[in-house]
């Protein structure tokens, strides 16, 4: 057989693997064999690079990690979806409908909404060109290095015909299973687990280093067409759907169609059952006008299409005994009640732990050891505990009160006037001194992947460690003394250690953990003073205050931190050891240059972060309270007294639309 149609047969082979696993759900050969032919064709390749293409099987992994992602604007906006809560809310956008097409019965489509991250593949006569996030519907970011990782998505088309021009919609997740095998995986390298799928779904994608990307085990289901130009042309929704996996497009094998409210009303009333059934997380379903020329009719508000709405489902709740009360210290000496429960599966995920946030919120429910309690996950993530339920409490334990000592180091317990927690007084409680080297090495702050929960306590537990200056000192024969870490393990971590050396200020101060001053309020100083923290450490009250943002608070905790000896002896141990700090980039000149904006209520389009990004981008500032010195205060669904305030001062209020036309206007 010649090389090229040898190469040619183990790509066509591979491609059909990757369809028969993620697009028909019937794998027909082994990892292992897969595996092994990919090798052999990337020998091949290797040994004949004349015959390498883009679209290759081997080519899913990247090059070398990129410095930032692009945007890139779509040509259809990918916009969000109206929501509606309840049977009533969907039965009255049935009734919109019928009146506005002036029909007795609509066709609809119904689709599980998968709680993953939104993205968008853009084909070219077969060939994948690029793929973006959501991003603000408008514009989204340049993913794709990331996307060509995913084994489930083609590379290319080959089945016609062909489009000019092909865009899928699509939603990226991680499964359950997969997601505990991941968790599981990083428990034993001493890593930080992730909290949920979705988040780790969508973090996994915006690594700027794609070989990151590649070991996280991403699917995609696809559900809906961008721009399509060519031969071709779709009906309804459920053509589309049922033809693209010919071109090798895995979809939901959940998706029904069906006629009026009935329909709707069944699908989404067994969507609860079909939830815990699942593989994977989803949030409700999405209901959509399944004809193409109606979607057209009835057309699209400036957030959302009309022809479509998704239903929500509750937060899944169980009942089980709270076996036990414990408490847990933070990096602040902050002290946690946490309900340790009777084990039980809500949302697919075993609960075993549940927050009960502090002393007045445990008078407030009255939770005692061995009470049955109502749990749920809240927004289907977090664990709380809902209520007792009274009518089961047979036992007569007594209210659960925190001590006076610490639980970890038993130093004097203190409640400051006006706050609801209690705090260890001891500064170098270990608790506080892990939870500080956590909390700076985080990814908001210095960003160091690799040191994890169970590595930053084992570096504690041998005396490697005593603050976060000394993570800088860390030598590998240090590293590889202790349980299950590697060589490979510690040449990536010292990697990452000496990476973060170069740092924003922004995220070092964020990282010291300074009170009062979180994210935000770092980015303000870093730009104040340029990057250079000799300036920060001797600035006076006055200076701070005449930042922008700085109030009293602020002022007063910064004075106080840079006052201590300490403090500062750690900082310079940091600067010692070689951290050294970038000179922010100068922000782009604008109308709204030094103008003060205020979010509040829920943003549907967009992000919050992602919108405090587009202000800083132009020069503005974001703050999180209303005062004399805000000029915009940007209300989305449900805003709080924020708003109420922002009428009384007199303060310019604008809806979402009015924000993004503002900055797609600078």
């Amino acid at each position: 057989m010649e090389v090229k149609d040898h190469i040619d047969k183990l790509r066509f082979i591979l491609n059909q693997h990757n369809i028969d696993y993620y697009v028909n759900d019937n794998p027909t050969i082994s990892d292992y064999e897969y595996d092994t032919l990919l090798r052999q064709l990337e020998k091949l390749e290797k040994d004949n690079p004349q015959f390498l293409t883009s679209d290759s099987p081997t080519q899913r992994i990247g090059g070398v990690p990129l410095d930032e992602f692009n945007s890139i604007t779509h040509r259809i906006p990918m916009q969000s979806l109206a929501n509606a809560m309840n049977e009533n809310e969907l039965q009255h956008f049935d009734q919109k409908m019928m009146k506005s097409l002036d029909l007795k019965n609509v066709e609809y489509i119904g689709e599980p909404k998968l709680d993953g991250l939104a993205v968008e593949l853009v084909y070219e006569k077969g060939k994948f060109v690029y793929g973006t996030t959501r991003g603000d519907g408008m514009t989204g970011e340049d993913i794709t290095h990331n996307l060509k990782t995913i084994k489930a998505i083609p590379l290319s088309i080959l089945k016609e015909p062909i489009p000019n021009i092909l865009e899928i919609r699509g939603e990226v997740f991680i499964n359950k299973s997969d997601f505990k095998n991941l968790n599981n995986n990083r428990l034993k390298d001493g890593k930080t687990i992730f909290s949920n799928a979705r988040n780790c779904a969508a973090g996994s994608l915006r690594q700027l280093d794609p070989k990151i990307t590649m070991k996280r085990p991403l699917r995609i289901y696809c559900y809906a067409p961008g721009t399509i130009t060519g031969e071709i042309s779709f009906e309804s929704q459920s053509e589309f759907l049922q033809h693209i996996p010919k071109w090798g497009f895995p979809v939901n094998p959940h998706i029904k169609t069906g006629i009026g409210f009935s329909f709707i009303k069944n699908y989404y009333n067994n969507a609860e059952q079909l939830r815990n059934n699942l593989n994977y997380d989803i949030d409700g379903v999405v209901f959509k006008v399944n004809s193409y020329m109606q979607q057209n009719s009835l057309g699209v508000r400036s957030k959302s299409p009309r022809w479509a709405i998704a239903g929500k489902l509750k937060a899944e709740q169980a009942t089980t005994i709270v076996n036990d009360i414990i408490l847990s210290v933070g990096r602040t000496g902050a002290i946690t009640p946490v309900a340790q429960l009777e084990p039980i599966k809500v949302g697919g995920v075993v609960i075993s732990n549940a927050t009960l946030h502090n002393q007045d919120e445990l008078d407030r429910k009255d939770i005692r050891i061995g009470d049955t309690v109502l749990i749920q996950r809240a927004g289907d993530v977090i664990p709380e505990v809902v209520k007792v339920i009274q009518e089961k409490r047979t036992h007569s334990n007594k209210r659960f009160q925190i001590s006076n000592l610490c639980p970890i180091c038993s130093y004097d317990v203190i409640r400051m006037q006006g706050e609801a927690v209690y705090r260890c007084t001891n500064q170098i409680c270990p608790a506080k001194i892990k939870g500080a080297i956590e909390h700076y090495v985080s990814k908001k702050c210095m960003n160091i992947d690799g040191l994890g929960s169970k590595l930053v306590e084992s570096l504690i537990d041998e005396k490697l460690i005593h603050d976060i200056g000394d993570l800088y000192l860390i030598t590998a024969n240090q590293l590889l003394s202790l349980d299950r870490m590697g060589e490979k393990s510690v040449d990536n971590l010292l990697n990452a250690i000496e990476q973060s050396k170069k740092s924003k200020l922004s995220r070092f101060i964020h990282g010291l953990g300074i009170k009062h001053i979180g994210e935000n309020a770092a980015k303000i100083l870093e730009k104040h003073f340029k990057g250079n923290i000799n300036k920060l450490m001797k600035s006076s009250k006055d200076e701070l205050l005449s930042i922008n943002e700085i109030g009293d608070i602020m002022a007063d905790s910064l004075i106080a931190y840079f006052a201590n000896i300490n403090n500062r002896e750690l900082i310079f141990k940091c600067l010692d050891n070689g951290v050294i700090f970038l000179v922010p980039k100068e922000s782009k000149v604008s109308k709204i240059s030094n103008k003060t904006f205020v979010f509040t209520g829920n943003l549907s389009t967009i992000k919050r972060k992602e919108a405090v990004a587009m202000v800083e981008n132009y020069n503005g500032k974001v703050s999180s309270s209303v005062s004399a010195k805000t000029d915009y205060v940007v209300a989305g669904d449900k805003p709080g007294s924020k708003l109420e305030k922002a009428i009384k001062n007199n303060v310019t209020i604008l809806s979402e639309v009015d924000f993004l036309d503002l900055i797609k206007a600078l």
